[in-house]
């Protein structure tokens, strides 16, 4: 580690920062509306499981919120500290989103505080009530977020002046910048769906070792629910989004297809290995033409390929295209997933009590964080070496600083004692709530 250049240091400590945060981030928008749903058919019915998931649930966000706010300071620190280049020049084209973050993060945590508080405090109506800004702020938090991303991909609102300052800006423009819708719709459907398998999954794990009550059935139906149905809207968003990078970003697109030759009709590859050094991709499954209606809607389309950029302007090939095609196949593993419980529900209006779909739910919690994790993997990483796509190089915005390899190694300790702490809390939560329900 104290051979890495500062450069390297960075690049490593933002990908370990936002890795470890996304989890926390991807619950903080989709576990509130799972609480939320859970009371009100508590409230509505006077049903003590709905009540008993809702109070469970509110106990383990607040665990959540705390350790996803924590690492998301790191993270906003390492911003500034380390590449300074890019905040220095681009921090009023960029600086709004941040800033608006920022307010909807206080009003996460302040209405939490109401929330976990006004438990048999406030009127059942009110204690609702007060979950709704929070499930808002959450969403509202992680979209002025993505959208900052999202101008890396896409810069808007401004001009290049002299010495490549930026002039005439427009934050609002920047902030709406046309990587903005899809993305982040991408990114929110990721942390609905991530939090519903998960949620599922926890509880699948609970039912093959035994529990098979009404609080077990019900936090699986209703995390499936959410999971499944937007499982294959996701993917046509996903469809949306490979022809905005075809469009946009070609190089990206072509690291992430392994596609090294300028091609009319290119195949699509379905697995593969690419070999840079030898600049071809062995081992795939290619159909012939796909890729070109994929990202262009024209089978005899032209894909640019690898080869037409220097190998100092290629992302990394092999880490981008195997993310690429772990995230494809968990998603289309999670159609699966539905199509199965569909079959099941169409025949016996019920989902599948097997422990083989037990053992599927179970894994789907995890899958879907991996999906995420494989898919900033390729948006990041497919984007370099511009931090700014097509503005500035990843190198020109990085500290000069010494210090950088010891604020990684600091910070790799310190994610990996709130991991520790934060599953030892939620492990204890969850061993307490089957003690009291028993």
């Amino acid at each position: 580690m104290l051979a890495l250049t500062n450069l390297d240091a960075a690049r490593m400590q933002m990908a370990v920062s936002l890795g470890f945060h996304i989890v926390f981030a991807c619950f903080g928008i989709g576990l509130p509306v799972m609480l939320l749903y859970a009371e009100w058919r508590a409230n509505r019915t006077g049903d003590d499981a709905w009540m008993n998931l809702a109070r469970r649930w509110s106990k383990a966000f607040g665990i959540l919120f705390a350790v996803g706010a924590v690492s998301g300071t790191v993270l906003s620190l390492a911003l500034g500290l380390f590449w300074p280049g890019l905040m220095g020049r681009f921090g009023a084209v960029v600086g709004l989103p941040f800033a608006l973050e920022a307010f909807a993060f206080f009003i996460e945590a302040i209405f939490l505080g109401i929330y976990l508080y006004g438990w048999d405090r406030l009127s059942p109506r009110a204690h609702w009530l007060s979950g709704w800004p929070i499930a808002i702020s959450g969403a509202a938090s992680a979209w002025f977020v993505v959208t900052a991303n999202a101008w890396m991909q896409a810069p808007a609102g401004f001009t290049l002046g002299p010495g490549g300052r930026p002039v005439e800006v427009d934050p609002i423009a920047a902030m709406l910048n046309p990587a903005t819708p899809v993305m982040t719709t991408h990114m929110m459907l990721a942390a609905y769906m991530a939090t519903g398998f998960a949620v599922a999954a926890v509880y699948a794990v609970g039912a093959l070792r035994g529990g098979n009550d009404e609080i077990h059935r019900r936090a699986i139906a209703l995390g499936l629910a959410i999971g499944l149905v937007l499982t294959p809207v996701q993917i046509l968003v996903g469809d949306w989004a490979a022809r905005f990078v075809a469009e946009r970003q070609p190089a990206k697109f072509a690291a992430m297809e392994g596609q090294w030759e300028t091609e009319r009709g290119a195949p699509l590859r379905i697995g593969g290995i690419p070999f840079p050094s030898e600049e071809e991709t062995r081992y795939a499954i290619e159909i012939p033409k796909l890729l070109s209606w994929l990202g262009y809607g024209d089978t005899n389309a032209i894909v640019r390929g690898l080869k037409e950029w220097a190998p100092t302007d290629r992302p990394n090939t092999l880490l981008v295209h195997l993310s690429f095609q772990a995230m494809v196949a968990i998603g289309f593993g999670m159609l699966a997933l539905g199509a199965w419980s569909a079959w099941s529900l169409l025949r016996r209006k019920t989902l599948p009590r097997s422990r083989w779909f037990l053992r599927a739910v179970a894994l789907s919690g995890p899958a879907a964080f991996a999906a995420i994790e494989a898919g900033w993997i390729v948006t990041e990483v497919g984007r370099q070496p511009w931090i700014v796509q097509g503005v500035m190089r990843t190198a020109e915005a990085v500290t000069s600083r010494s210090g950088v390899v010891v604020h990684l190694t600091a910070t790799i300790a310190v994610y990996v004692f709130l991991a520790a702490a934060s599953s030892w809390l939620l492990l204890r939560l969850a061993a307490r709530e089957r003690g009291s329900a028993t």
